[in-house]
């Protein structure tokens, strides 16, 4: 079969493509699009989370086939040519990343909920990746990535018992104690 299909703004036309094959497979495999990765093949971790006509879908669940004609955004399609996006920016500079193998789908996750709520709060950040799993972290750099890519400050201090304490200061500076 035949799959045309839109990706990144670039038509691409990808023959031979068998009736079982996912929409990941074709994205890594056949489009040269390593970011979207392969890791439960069962929907369950969330790294291999794409737009499909601008709703975040994973992608190892999506028959090819189902993608004929649509449009698809992978994480490389976050960043304007060499410029990252700035929920890319914000995971770098905060050190979300660490193995990576979780990152894509959190990026396109994270880019999904500020483009429905700019200023999220914590509860809203945690129910927006909670579809996304990582080994690495304990996902406290991954939750200042996101409130630093939606504007706000994370101010983080220690108590006199070494416990943290974060102030998280929104654009307009209101504080709210974390």
């Amino acid at each position: 079969m035949r799959v045309n299909i839109v990706v990144n703004d670039t038509e691409q036309v990808v023959d031979d493509v068998w009736e079982g094959e996912s929409l990941l497979y074709v994205l890594r495999e056949r489009c040269g699009l390593p970011g979207s990765k392969n890791a439960c093949e069962q929907g369950e971790c969330g790294s291999c989370t794409v737009y499909l006509d601008g709703l975040p879908v994973c992608a190892c669940l999506v028959a090819a086939g189902q993608a004929n004609g649509r449009q698809v955004r992978t994480v490389e399609g976050l960043a304007d040519g060499e410029q990252l996006h700035p929920v890319q920016r914000a995971f770098v500079e905060c050190g979300a990343v660490q193995c990576g193998f979780c990152t894509p789908g959190l990026l396109v996750s994270t880019h999904d909920l500020l483009s429905r709520n700019p200023k999220p709060s914590d509860p809203e950040i945690r129910e927006a990746l909670a579809g996304n799993l990582c080994r690495c972290t304990g996902y406290e750099k991954i939750l200042d990535a996101v409130r630093s890519a939606s504007g706000a400050r994370i101010d983080t201090v220690r108590s006199a018992s070494g416990a943290r304490i974060d102030t998280v200061r929104s654009a307009s500076g209101a504080e709210e104690q974390q």
